[in-house]
């Protein structure tokens, strides 16, 4: 048997007495906002038999990697060690969900594909980093409110500040959602009933108070605020994030690439539509790992064993063994577009098996053509897309120290840097902006070098791999 303390403050107390139909717990990083959220519908599930209860983000992805982990090792651990609560991994007819012994269920899905989470009725339904969502989905959930076993039907958000604008922030202030403010001081984790940090709380604070910019205002202080000498003032994430679809093979394909090792290593894989619109569909964002090792996540994405050679060699490799045939299983790009070490882009080209261009590096010719992209055309759409579920893995290093995990999270903090006299310089902060870089290299060389229309490939071509794809080691910085 687990043995699970949970002592709640502040918000987090409140929030378990009030019946307020739309509830949102905001603050700063680390102060317990998704555990009170968690503890809110578990205690709910347990107490009322035959209830439904849902947890969504935005991505059923980011969920599973997330709120999850802290509903499985933090919340219910004792419930499900026990049987009291049973994990139901989904079917054609049914979302995944988590069967509680007296008949109650918490189902669990994203928005991004939100067909069977939407068909369903919900008695108590919770969001977590709910300033993902966009106001649409957030009124398409209350929709599901009305099971009717519960007395009351609720529906729970928890979120760090965003911008001020934010429909989070305009829906509370005009009174349609109730706010509860959450501080650090509410999380017995990080601080004792008298004030001072517990020695975990130590540490974390000390990552919060590294933070700069509006990244420290917003997950330190918890102000809703936006960046001074933003660069990109025209970003929408309403407009510029979106839900992913299936690419056409007939889109042509351009990837950019940032080296880095203690700094992220960042691929960006773009589609082109037939407007010319450019689409992020694909993006890795990593610290810590070797050129080729990247080589090989990246070839796993895009090509599979077509006739293996049977190998039972323990950590045998189809993308690096010369024996086994690989295809890809979309079309080769047009071009990779890289960053300048003319070292990494040798390695790179070896374990890829594919040729790499210098990226045109002109900052503000750079910049100036993304922002026009990040304009509405004619038609009122913009002409570059960032998919919501384009990164393949997080790193937790960088979740840990609160930095940027994908291109889409550097956009709030990319701003001008400023000279010793407080006149902004015509150049951007060198912080955080490995993504931010990777996409101007691909928007540049579309838009400022021009390229040639190559046509792709027409179906799956069968080929080996070089000899130099089963090479490896040096560690670059």
């Amino acid at each position: 048997m687990t043995t699970v303390r949970y002592e709640p403050r502040g918000a987090a107390q409140d929030l378990f007495r009030i019946r307020d139909s739309e509830v949102v717990v905001a603050g700063p990083a680390g102060t317990g906002k998704s555990l009170a959220c968690l503890f809110r519908l578990h205690f709910a599930a347990l107490s009322t038999s035959g209830i439904r209860c849902l947890i969504v983000r935005k991505t059923a992805v980011s969920l599973g990697s997330t709120t999850l982990v802290t509903y499985e090792k933090k919340v219910a651990v004792d419930a499900l060690s026990r049987g009291i609560v049973r994990w139901f991994g989904g079917s054609a007819r049914e979302a995944p969900s988590y069967r509680y012994a007296n008949g109650s269920v918490i189902v669990v899905g994203g928005m991004d594909k939100p067909e069977k989470v939407m068909s369903a009725e919900y008695d108590l339904v919770f969001a977590d980093e709910a300033t993902e969502l966009t106001l649409t989905d957030w009124e398409s959930i209350g929709t599901r409110l009305r099971n009717g076993v519960l007395s009351w039907q609720q529906q729970l958000a928890a979120c760090n500040p965003a911008q001020p604008k934010h429909w989070i922030k305009h829906r509370a202030e005009r009174g349609a959602m109730r706010m509860l403010v959450s501080r650090h001081k509410d999380n017995p984790a990080y601080i004792n009933q008298d004030g001072t940090p517990t020695e975990k709380g130590r540490d974390y604070f000390a990552k919060l108070d590294a933070l700069t910019g509006v990244r420290r205002l917003r997950l330190r202080d918890g102000i809703w605020a936006a960046a001074e000498g933003l660069i990109y003032e025209g970003w929408d994430d309403d407009a510029h994030l979106i839900d992913s679809f299936p690419v056409p093979p007939s889109w042509p394909r351009w990837w950019a690439v940032d080296f880095g090792y203690s700094n992220p290593f960042v691929l960006q894989c773009w589609a082109e539509d037939p407007d010319g619109r450019l689409y992020l569909y694909r993006e890795l964002y990593r610290t810590q790992r070797l050129v080729e090792d990247h080589a090989i996540d990246i070839l796993r994405l895009v090509r599979r064993c077509a006739d293996c050679c049977g190998s039972t060699r323990d950590g045998h490799e189809c993308q690096t063994c010369e024996t086994c045939a690989l295809e890809w299983t979309e079309p080769r790009p047009q071009a990779v577009i890289c960053d300048h070490d003319a070292e990494d882009r040798a390695t790179l080209e070896r374990h890829l098996g594919l040729p790499t261009t210098a990226a045109r590096k002109t900052v503000s010719p750079g910049i100036q053509a993304a922002q026009s992209r990040l304009k509405p055309a004619g038609d009122g759409k913009p002409r570059l897309f960032l998919m919501r579920d384009a990164l393949v893995d997080r790193d937790q290093a960088l979740d840990e120290s609160k930095r940027p995990a994908c291109t889409a999270e550097e956009v709030p903090g990319y701003v001008w840097a400023v000279k010793p006299g407080g006149e902004a310089k015509e150049e951007p902060l060198k912080k955080d902006d490995h993504g931010m870089d990777t996409l101007r290299y691909v928007v540049a060389q579309h838009d400022l070098v021009g390229h040639a229309r190559v046509s792709s490939p027409s179906g799956p071509r069968t080929e080996r791999p070089s000899a130099g794809a089963a090479r490896y080691g040096r560690r670059i910085g």
